[in-house]
């Protein structure tokens, strides 16, 4: 006699999970973060620098009454600091207790996708830490951020304050 088998020939497979990202576009490249994680987006921010600021620290600025502090998504991936002016056409103001918000030159579109289709990094380095994934979609190619991990990275682990005595 066989024993049945429990919940085998009763679940449905597996559905791909959809998910919803919002992009936008910084040096000619577009970038991605999940649209769950953003608070809101603003227009044309003056960015107060940070001295001794990490290169992708571009400074603080104000979004709806909340101080963030403003991240450069390029400089997040090479390390190497990129001049803007004190003005940062798009901001994209993220959800959590970091504060944090990306810079932008201009929004893009809420896309709709399976999970399935962000391809993994392989890369040891900033982009591999920093990057959820890329995906090819309408013909381009779009950097997920992470955004779990973009305060480490902006930081790269280095203590915010230090005191000094």
């Amino acid at each position: 006699m066989k024993t049945p088998q429990t919940g085998s020939q009763n679940t449905s497979p597996k559905r791909p999970q959809l998910i919803d990202l919002f992009s936008f576009v910084v040096a000619g490249q577009t970038f991605a973060v999940f649209a769950a994680d953003v608070e809101g987006t603003a227009d044309s921010k003056y960015v107060a620098a940070l001295p001794n600021a990490p290169p992708a620290v571009l400074g603080v600025l104000c979004v709806r009454g909340r101080m963030l502090t403003a991240l450069d998504p390029v400089a997040l991936l090479t390390g190497e600091r990129r001049e803007w002016s004190g003005k940062v056409p798009c901001v994209v103001a993220l959800c959590g207790d970091e504060q944090l918000a990306l810079a932008a030159e201009s929004f893009g579109s809420t896309i709709t996708i399976s999970e399935a289709d962000i391809e993994a990094v392989n890369d040891d380095g900033l982009a591999g830490r920093t990057l959820a994934g890329i995906l090819r979609y309408g013909g381009e190619e779009i950097r997920v951020l992470s955004t779990s991990s973009l305060f480490a990275a902006a930081f790269q682990h280095k203590e915010r304050r230090r005191r000094r005595f």
